[in-house]
């Protein structure tokens, strides 16, 4: 899980930020702060691998905080989310390494897109042995790789890496599973988990045949197609 504390002055705007996290299930909201006294008290108290952070706070800006916060907690990431749209604060948070610059009022798919950026990004580096081109590609732009590709030729309701957690998932049933069972091991619906398998078949990725049960009652069994990975 990736540990996110949520800066925000306005509790409103934190509610939603925080509702907007409740829904990727790789993150974990560990603090709300609404001043940069108590964001600096919740980076000192708590592990946290993500700050959330506004730019104007009643006691300092946040992009005075930027300074600090790498000297004291450099392995904590930062992304802003400001309805400051002046490009000198836009200029510091690019000087100190800020992962994402969003502006109020964020959707909530721009905010999911900038979350499974990050998470995938993470993800690459941490399961990296050594950092290769297409990595580096990933980290500070150029030409897309092919995995970029892809995730962004996903139609609407498809999650990247819902996708790759299904895939993973069928790699390891090599005898075909039901929907009802991917769904029970990715922790979401069967309807959920139907519509990525089914996803998968329309692309000739997994294949799917009926297999009937003790009762006689068929069932849809998904496996991939000659061990594709997403």
């Amino acid at each position: 899980m990736i540990k996110v504390v949520i800066a925000e002055d306005d509790f409103r705007v934190a509610q939603i930020h925080e509702e907007f996290l409740a829904k990727n299930h790789r993150m974990e909201l560990v603090g709300k702060a609404m001043n940069a006294k108590e964001t600096l008290e919740i980076l000192h108290g708590k592990s946290v691998d993500l700050l959330l952070l506004d730019v104007y706070m009643p006691d300092q800006l946040g992009t005075e905080l930027l300074h600090r916060i790498r000297a004291d907690f450099p392995f904590v990431d930062i992304m802003m989310i400001t309805a400051a749209k002046d490009k000198s604060f836009l200029e510091k948070a690019l000087r100190y390494g800020v992962e994402q610059y969003l502006i109020k009022p964020v959707t909530l798919e721009k905010f999911q897109e900038a979350m499974n950026a990050y998470i995938q990004k993470k993800v690459t580096l941490d399961s990296a042995g050594e950092v290769n081109q297409q990595i580096l590609d990933q980290f500070f732009g150029g030409e897309k790789s092919k995995e970029a590709e892809k995730r962004n030729d996903l139609p609407p309701g498809i999650d990247y890496l819902t996708l790759h957690k299904v895939t993973d998932i069928l790699q390891k049933e090599k005898e075909g599973i039901t929907s009802e069972r991917v769904g029970e091991k990715m922790g979401a619906s069967r309807t959920t988990a139907r519509r990525y398998l089914e996803y998968l078949v329309g692309t000739k990725d997994a294949s799917v045949e009926h297999v009937y049960g003790i009762v006689g009652r068929p069932e849809r069994r998904y496996r991939l197609s000659n061990e594709k990975i997403v």
